[in-house]
């Protein structure tokens, strides 16, 4: 049986890679659109802090106790950044592995936030399958179809210098030599 060539795999990739970006896109494009109903103080960014803070337990507790709580304006402007962010880079494929990179601490952010990814129930939802989807952008080349990276990839490779062929090795010449002798022969 014959594998599929690279360019269908490249091709695959490229339609997870948009579905993840579209992902990521259609959840952060709406915190800015109707940003009444995620930023503080009567949004859902509030809300899900203070849950997050009953649910959770030890350096993560305190992190969002400390931290998130008093700063929760910021911390909710880079929660929708970063969901822009992540699915623009991804629907455009232009630095895909740090748009996936984002997306993957976004994931693991909102996981923790809810209870932690030892749970088996936290593997089967949407921050599971955003987790995955990013991660998959992290670690394969996936905006080498229909993405902005084949571009810059190819104008790396337009610039870089022609490689000189190698000159074939000259082969090893044997010269006979009289046998050392004196004080720096080798003694048996």
């Amino acid at each position: 049986m014959k594998l599929p060539s690279n360019t269908v795999y490249a091709s695959w990739l490229a339609l997870f890679r948009l579905y993840a970006g579209a992902f990521w896109l259609l959840h952060g494009i709406p915190k800015f659109t109707q940003s009444q109903d995620f930023m503080p103080p009567t949004g859902f960014m509030p809300d899900f802090v203070n849950n997050a803070i009953a649910h959770t337990s030890g350096w993560y507790h305190g992190f969002l106790l400390d931290t998130v709580l008093p700063n929760v304006s910021l911390f909710a402007e880079l929660v929708r950044l970063g969901e822009v962010v992540t699915g623009a880079l991804l629907v455009l494929g232009a630095f895909t592995r740090l748009g996936g990179l984002i997306g993957v601490l976004l994931a693991l952010n909102y996981i923790t936030a809810k209870g932690g990814l030892a749970h088996a129930s936290m593997w089967s939802g949407l921050d599971a399958a955003a987790l995955v989807l990013s991660a998959l952008n992290v670690v394969l080349p996936t905006g080498r179809i229909l993405g902005i990276d084949a571009l810059l990839a190819r104008s790396r490779a337009a610039r870089k210098p022609e490689a000189v062929p190698a000159t074939p090795a000259e082969p090893a010449v044997f010269v006979d030599e009289p046998p050392m002798t004196g004080p720096t022969a080798p003694t048996s």
